[in-house]
């Protein structure tokens, strides 16, 4: 086997939500923001990319790949206690209409992401935010650690 193609083979396929969180997290890093896949802001919850900004805002972004994956999205309206502003995160074939009025939308692939409509902001109560950035910080710093000595 060549290196190329070891280097290939050891790189994980993305699944579609997936490579659409990568582009969104690629984009925000370029607007200051630190990002967190996958990240559970409370039991029960679990957004795609939660983003702390250099102000400390906290937006949601939801990555949604189909029409079948936004249909079947029941919980997407309790995220919104959770952040300052929420997105939803598509490709460009997605049918946009479907989204809802009042959010935010990014167009995205694996490598990159536009903001086409920026999301109204509801600023968080002071006591959530804080609370929040600091489960945010704890999360970040464990996933880092957790990378570097993956035997913890």
């Amino acid at each position: 086997m060549s290196d190329r193609d070891a280097i290939l083979a050891s790189v994980p396929v993305l699944q579609p939500g997936q490579a659409l969180a990568r582009g969104v997290c690629r984009h925000l890093r370029g607007h200051g923001f630190a990002s967190v896949e996958e990240f559970v802001p409370e039991r029960g919850k679990r957004v795609d990319v939660m983003a702390l900004g250099p102000k400390g805002e906290i937006w949601v972004i939801e990555c949604k790949s189909s029409r079948v994956d936004f249909q079947t999205d029941r919980k997407w309206d309790g995220y919104l206690e959770w952040c300052d502003r929420y997105f939803w995160a598509v490709d460009e074939a997605f049918p946009t209409d479907l989204l809802p009025e009042g959010t935010g939308l990014i167009i995205a692939d694996a490598y990159n992401a536009e903001i086409l409509r920026m999301a109204p902001e509801h600023k968080l109560p002071g006591a959530r935010r804080s609370a929040l950035t600091r489960k945010f910080a704890r999360h970040a710093a464990q996933r880092l650690q957790a990378l570097r000595d993956p035997r913890i």
